[in-house]
């Protein structure tokens, strides 16, 4: 059986190194090339893709990150463990990224893969869309009530010009090319989203703010959903155990 395995997983691989060497593989039905060169993990075009060397996965450096502060890391696909080591950036998908087009969802434009998230991020077509989603209704009748008015904490408006959509890293990649000298003091959209954040508060340096504080996703590090008394008193007593 285990022979069996590294039969089917050296054959997986020859396979698909075999299409990453001859580029975009033809789409099967319904697929678009947009689809086919977007992040397992968060559903969009690669940004900074990296490879996994053991199983020749491909995903946005910032989704892989996460796996990566772990002792043991598993592929986020196969499930197979890897060195994260051998994490390495992936110059043949940029290369693709930067040779094909495709049409945006929204206004179909034919934009290159690569600049394909600055161009949905700002497309007027795409945010109608985003805007007339259908509202969360359960699948089945429940008894559950319905999730309202949960905090987006995943993409940002830039306090400066009022971009949408853009997530942390995004942000501030956004500002640092955009408001890096403007004078104003904003709110730092980060932290009003947090449950803590006080969205009235201004910060002085944004910029510096910005890069002091948003280096990582809180989203690693933070359980939204654990009562604040109950983390206090479950770090009491860790910290009594090891006294």
């Amino acid at each position: 059986m285990a022979m069996f395995r590294s039969f089917v997983s050296a054959a997986q691989l020859r396979q698909q190194h075999q299409q990453q060497q001859n580029g975009a593989a033809a789409a099967a039905p319904g697929e678009s090339l947009e689809s086919q060169f977007s992040c397992p993990i968060c559903l969009e075009v690669y940004h900074k893709p990296v490879s996994i060397a053991s199983c020749a996965h491909t995903f946005c450096g910032d989704c892989l990150q996460p796996c990566l502060q772990v002792t043991s890391p598993l592929c986020p696909l196969c499930r197979m463990p890897f060195d994260p080591k051998k994490v390495d950036k992936s110059s043949s998908m940029e290369k693709q990224l930067s040779s094909y087009k495709a049409p945006c969802r929204g206004c179909s434009k034919k934009v290159t893969l690569v600049k394909m998230r600055s161009h949905v991020s700002s497309c007027t077509k795409v945010q109608e869309q985003m805007a007339n989603c259908p509202k969360f209704t359960p699948v089945v009748p429940t008894s559950q009530p319905i999730p309202s008015n949960i905090p987006n904490r995943f993409t940002f408006v830039c306090p400066f010009c009022g971009a949408r959509h853009l997530d942390q890293q995004e942000l501030v990649k956004h500002c640092m090319e955009n408001h890096r000298n403007d004078p104003n003091k904003v709110v730092c959209p980060v932290c009003s989203a947090m449950p803590w954040g006080d969205p009235s508060y201004k910060s002085s340096n944004f910029m510096q703010h910005l890069l002091h504080r948003h280096k990582f996703s809180y989203d690693t590090f933070v359980d939204y959903s654990i009562d604040e008394e109950a983390a206090l008193q479950a770090a009491l007593t860790l910290s009594l155990s090891e006294s």
